[in-house]
């Protein structure tokens, strides 16, 4: 079994650049495409278990989706939460990192450097052009 998984969405730039740092360490890590293969009911609660967040802090609030369906109403509970998240698995925030060290929403992306048991091996630049570790492999 792989010691990084990652739970990923292309498309996200804050996932890309998380999964860029784990890469830097040399490590390659198990790679969900979570819209593609989601969690299953299990998993999913599993992994907020283990981050220690509330249900609502997992959640895309700016998805289109929860607007629609009044997620933000506080009546909802956690369980239909986690059913809408099954349902529509855009609404998990991404990228989730579990590592041996933890598991961890990783907003901001540098956020996954305190999961990662290897150092970075170089420099690393998001794509916005933000430096975040230097030549050395120290945080900037």
């Amino acid at each position: 079994m792989n010691p990084i998984t990652i739970y990923h969405n292309p498309q996200c730039g804050t996932s890309r650049n998380t999964l860029a740092l784990i890469r830097n360490t040399g490590a390659e890590p198990h790679v969900i495409p979570y819209l593609e293969t989601p969690p299953s009911r299990t998993e999913l609660v599993a992994l907020i278990a283990s981050m220690g967040m509330p249900v609502r802090e997992v959640m895309r609030a700016k998805e289109t989706i929860y607007q629609e369906l009044d997620l933000g109403n506080p009546t909802w509970s956690d369980d239909a939460l986690i059913d809408a998240m099954l349902a529509h698995p855009i609404l998990i925030n991404r990228p989730i990192v579990v590592t041996l060290l933890g598991t961890r929403l990783c907003r901001p992306s540098e956020a996954v450097l305190d999961l990662l048991p290897q150092p970075q091996l170089g420099a690393f630049t998001k794509e916005d052009g933000e430096a975040v570790i230097n030549e050395k492999g120290q945080r900037v």
